[in-house]
């Protein structure tokens, strides 16, 4: 197997993971797109709360990206690199946690999929790895917020953009990915690591310190 790409976790604060590889893989159910080893976090509360706010879109309708704590943080690069895609200018979608609004959703899936990266990715930035033939997705951005451009040296921690809704997403979070080239419609996944975080299992009170891994799926992480 390949060895696994260490990264830094792209945030600071508080976020649930979801459709992490610690539980299958294919990650989110695909290999297209590069997306075997792609990880999802979500922002939280010290509750696990994804937004404090809830009314009768959330049980029936869509509610605006602006209610979720994820919406609007921080985005920062996970590895020192060089930019070689920054895409902006897809909108940020009304979210949905409605089972009934996400059946529809969910029929447009494969539309989505036709139309391209763009379509799924939303907003993104792509960084290569300067000590390895690697490449960072970071999808779902804000739209508008962007920070970096094609051809721009970055360093770990430094914003890139903000957390958004963009592309194929139903609620505002980042989606990370590794991938062995820089075009998602061609490149295969690789294994990611990330080191230094503290992370609080579903279900567990206490936290456990982490030097180098991959989240369980449903725990809350934060970097160190």
């Amino acid at each position: 197997m390949t060895r696994p790409v260490v990264l830094a976790l792209p945030f600071t604060d508080r976020w649930l993971v979801q459709n992490s590889p610690a539980r299958r893989v294919p990650s989110h159910g695909t290999d297209l797109f590069g997306g075997r080893y792609a990880i999802d976090f979500v922002g939280v509360d010290e509750r696990r709360r994804t937004a404090g706010e809830r009314d009768w879109g959330t049980l029936f309708g869509t509610e605006p990206p602006e209610r979720f704590f994820a919406f609007g943080r921080p985005i920062l690069a996970p590895v020192d690199g060089v930019v070689v895609a920054a895409h902006d200018g897809e909108p940020d979608h009304e979210a949905r946690r409605s089972q009934l609004a996400l059946v529809g959703y969910m029929l447009g899936q494969a539309e989505r999929a036709r139309r391209g990266v763009a379509a799924i990715a939303g907003n993104h930035v792509i960084i290569a790895l300067r000590d390895r033939g690697a490449f960072v997705a970071l999808v779902h951005l804000q739209r508008g917020s962007l920070r970096v451009a094609v051809g721009d040296a970055v360093t770990t921690g430094q914003q890139l953009a903000s957390c958004g809704n963009s592309g194929n997403s139903t609620q505002p979070h980042v989606h990370v990915q590794v991938m062995d080239g820089p075009d998602p419609n061609v490149a295969k996944g690789v294994p990611m690591a990330f080191r230094e975080y503290r992370e609080w299992p579903a279900r567990a009170r206490e936290p456990r310190l982490v030097d180098s891994g991959i989240p369980d799926e449903g725990a809350v992480v934060e970097p160190l």
